[in-house]
């Protein structure tokens, strides 16, 4: 399973931002809603109860300490006011909820029903007994003023319960056994909270979008010159030696542009002292190339002599005679091998196609090295291509060379053909090559003789047959068949300049 890709430095900032704006966001918007929240309730709850405390002081003394229905309604009714409904219990028998305090003269009857029965301008219906908590009440029978919120037909509500107390004329206090409970409906405090909470949801979206755009500000800040320098590193890969960063300010950014610079700098001019040394010794080796050929040519003229005259000289002096006529082909062999990879590392190097046919080609690079009888070959007819002969003929008399010297019997050449290309293949039967050798095969002067018999040649055989095949904007590879041997593979374009033909 392919891993997920990594977001980039854009996406990573911006949400580093906004996470760190959300957290302090809900950090300092919740702590703000908690506090102002538990202020409203506490100053809410604190009032109710005075306001209670202060009304039931009104009903003392009692008139009857052991009231009816209508005496606890009564009771209730000097509680209850626009905001508060109030219950009075006494020995399993209770007022009605919310009962109002007397009417004036004129309004309702006592029969009538209280006012704000379902709730402060009628938003929810007040509370009755048995909407007062079982735990609040046995606090409150047991002596003590106790509260508690609620949430009444989703509703909130504050429930105020206290006991009424008789004081004796021994001064000795004691329960009456009358409670008295006084509901508060919530509803305007849970709105003002509401509205806070609100409020807070559009502090942390407004303290959000503020974080957003200060993140764009930031990694447009830091991105632009990571993408300058990615740009730079990119053109000095591209071989751009002379691409530089532009310097702006102080920070870390413009520390790491001045050290790329420097760093390009050093590396421009390593790369000039390199291709410096590189032409001259490209020139060295082409001039020495070059001068050598004219004493070559004599020395080639009589090693011929010698070659002829070694059969009637004496045995050491005709062997001598056979070595040195040996040693001067194999320098002028050397010395044209040289001249010809000088002409390609300078660019001179030029073709000069023609019309061919490929199979013919073939048979005739076999037929002039005598290697005709000694190799196999698949040839189908009628393959023409536009090549240069001579350097497909190098190319070839190099490969099947190096299989016939260094491989195992047969040798084979197959010529394979599409539209586009033809493809020529080189193969023996040997040992193959070793597999630490197959990656510098076509580097000049590298010779496998850890792998094959020593090698009489300069190394540089498969090299100029590589840059030939490119020359023709082909290619030339070589790989070890799975059956034994090596195979070198020759692929070039039916048309040398069809750019259909470029090599796959």
């Amino acid at each position: 399973m392919a891993p997920w890709p990594s977001p980039g430095l854009r996406a990573r900032l911006l949400s580093a931002f906004a996470l760190l704006c959300v957290v302090t966001a809900a950090a300092v918007a919740g702590g703000i809603y908690v506090q102002a929240r538990n202020a409203i309730l506490q100053r809410t709850q604190d009032a109710a109860v005075q306001a209670m405390t202060g009304r039931l002081q009104a009903l003392f003394p009692l008139r009857d300490p052991a009231p009816g229905p209508a005496g606890l309604g009564e009771i209730a009714g000097a509680v209850t006011d626009g905001n508060v409904f109030a219950i009075a219990a006494y020995r399993g028998t209770h007022s009605a909820a919310g009962a109002p305090p007397p009417p004036p003269p004129g309004h309702r009857g006592p029969g009538d029903p209280p006012q704000g029965r379902g709730g402060p301008g009628g938003a929810a219906p007040a509370p009755d007994l048995g909407a007062i908590p079982p735990q609040l009440r046995r606090v409150v029978a047991g002596g003590r003023v106790a509260w508690q919120r609620v949430v009444w037909r989703d509703a909130p509500f504050l429930i105020i319960g206290t006991p009424l107390l008789v004081t004796e004329r021994g001064r000795t206090v004691r329960l009456s056994g009358i409670e008295v409970y006084a509901v508060r409906s919530l509803l305007p405090e849970q709105r003002s909270i509401d509205g806070l909470a609100a409020s807070a949801w559009l502090t942390g979206g407004a303290a959000l979008a503020f974080a957003v755009a200060l993140a764009l500000l930031a990694t447009r800040g830091v991105l632009r010159p990571v993408r300058e320098l990615g740009r730079a590193a990119r053109l000095l890969g591209e071989g751009e030696l002379r691409t530089r960063i532009a310097v702006r300010g102080s920070d870390e950014l413009a520390d790491v542009a001045r050290t790329f610079n420097t760093t390009a700098a050093e590396l421009e001019r390593h790369v000039e002292q390199l291709r410096e040394m590189e032409a001259d010794a490209r020139r060295f080796v082409a001039d020495v190339s070059h001068e050598l050929r004219t004493p070559l040519a004599a020395l080639a003229a009589v090693a011929d002599v010698l070659d002829e005259e070694a059969a009637r000289l004496p045995e050491p002096a005709g062997r001598a005679a056979r070595l040195v006529s040996q040693e001067t082909l194999n320098l002028t062999a050397l010395v044209n091998d040289l001249i010809e990879i000088s002409r390609f590392d300078s660019g001179v190097a030029v073709l000069a196609p023609n019309e061919v046919d490929v199979a013919e080609l073939v048979r005739a690079t076999l037929r002039v090295r005598g290697w005709s009888q000694r190799v196999r070959t698949e040839l189908p007819p009628a393959v023409t291509a536009r090549l240069d002969p001579r350097r497909v003929d190098v190319i070839l008399a190099n490969l099947v060379g190096n299989a016939l010297r260094h491989g195992e019997p047969p040798v084979s050449v197959r010529l394979c053909a599409d539209p586009h290309r033809i493809t020529l293949e080189v193969r023996d039967h040997g040992p193959g090559l070793d597999e630490a050798v197959l990656p510098h095969v076509f580097d000049r002067f590298y010779k496998a003789s850890a792998a094959r018999a020593r090698s009489e040649g300069s190394g540089l055989g498969l090299a100029i047959a590589r840059e030939n095949a490119r020359l023709h904007r082909g290619d030339l590879t070589v790989a070890n068949a799975p059956d034994g041997g090596a195979v070198f593979t020759l692929r070039l374009p039916r048309r040398a300049s069809d750019p259909d033909g470029e090599p796959e």
